[in-house]
């Protein structure tokens, strides 16, 4: 399995197929882009740029928008952004495990402040004590009503 992505990440033109360094973008709350290249946060679920939730009075606004300017703040505090890129997801983006220049666990960070869900069917838990930290501090997405972005994107497709 190992040399299989090693081969993929070489045919991709990345210089080393281990890890991809640099300033990164944000594309959404769960994906960015260093050298061009964009990475899948590996494990995590974020809402979509377009999805609305539900404060905790039931008012609904733009968790999607706040999650990528969330994820924007942190990795901009301390960069360059690193990512062991881990394979490819379904739409050719590398998935990786992303730290700032601090070491900092990018997932864990979105997940600990409610801006992304653990996502068990590819995570098999890894984040499951930081959403059960944001769910008792009602952080993020916790202080209302949403649906999880897997479920969001599917009912949107209909």
């Amino acid at each position: 399995m190992k040399i299989g992505i090693i081969l993929v990440l070489a045919s991709a033109g990345i210089a080393d197929p281990v890890s991809i360094t640099g300033r990164a973008s944000i594309v959404d709350g769960d994906t960015i882009e260093i050298q061009g290249r964009r990475v899948r946060l590996n494990g995590v679920d974020a809402p979509e740029i377009r999805q609305l939730c539900k404060d905790e009075k039931g008012k609904s606004y733009r968790c999607g928008k706040i999650a990528a300017d969330a994820l924007d703040g942190f990795l901009a505090s301390s960069r360059p952004t690193t990512c062991r890129i881990l394979g490819n997801d379904r739409y050719r983006r590398l998935v990786g495990s992303c730290y700032r220049a601090d070491g900092a666990e990018v997932a864990a960070w979105m997940v600990r402040h409610g801006h992304a869900l653990d996502w068990p069917q590819y995570s098999q838990g890894a984040y499951a004590a930081e959403e059960a930290a944001a769910k008792k501090n009602r952080a993020g997405v916790w202080r209302g009503t949403f649906a999880p972005p897997w479920q969001w994107r599917k009912a949107s497709r209909r």
